[in-house]
């Protein structure tokens, strides 16, 4: 079953932004996100060993049985990026506006969320791939997103930095089409499982006929 990276994260509501101490780490993580209702996880280029991170998590699947979708963040040189497709990476994720990686990820055919913060900057990366991430979303707040949202109403936009996970639907009720979030996450699987479960949204066509919801 293959559904878009955009489908899927909009789906979930909040995109987990994992900053792991290693790769063994990250892939513990990840496994646990997965099990506990979530598909589609992005793990930053600050893990040491970041790229057999992806490699080792890409292969894995959701609760559902449906491929994981694995995103690499933080990435912002045309070096990373091709690292990152190349261990399997379902998506590229960048903090700000980031050239490079936007022509390799053209070149490649790959799903690219580029990071911006100044209007500009969010309309130049939702034009270029149709989603931008916000960053640091803290410092606007949600009004941000409502006034980016009034004059870029197709815009997927998808605020990071500094939100908490009790945060989140403030920031969908905004406009928000998700949110990434890197701290706050319950390690209790029950606890982990109900987040996902909350702010679960259907996902595709395909999905719909499974009656699996992200």
């Amino acid at each position: 079953m293959s559904c878009h990276p955009y489908a899927v994260i909009t789906a979930q509501g909040l995109l987990p932004v994992l900053r792991d101490a290693d790769a063994d780490e990250a892939l513990r993580h990840t496994t646990a996100l997965l099990a506990a209702g979530c598909r589609a996880v992005e793990l930053t280029t600050s893990i040491p060993g970041w790229a057999e991170a992806v490699a080792r998590t890409a292969p894995l699947t959701d609760a559902h049985g449906r491929p994981a979708l694995i995103g690499v963040g933080t990435v912002t040189t045309a070096e990373a990026a091709e690292t990152a497709l190349g261990a399997g990476a379902a998506f590229l994720v960048s903090p700000y506006p980031a050239p490079e990686v936007r022509e390799v990820a053209e070149a490649r055919g790959a799903v690219f969320i580029e990071g911006g913060f100044t209007p500009g900057e969010i309309a130049r990366a939702a034009r270029s791939a149709g989603a931008a991430k916000v960053f640091p979303a803290h410092v606007g707040g949600p009004g941000f997103i409502r006034s980016l949202k009034a004059v870029l109403p197709d815009a997927l936009i998808i605020p990071t930095g500094g939100i908490a996970p009790g945060e989140v639907r403030e920031w969908l009720a905004a406009g928000a089409a998700a949110v990434g979030v890197g701290n706050g996450l319950p390690a209790d699987p029950a606890e982990l499982a109900a987040v996902f479960a909350d702010l679960a949204r259907p996902c595709c066509g395909a999905c719909a006929g499974t009656g699996a919801r992200p």
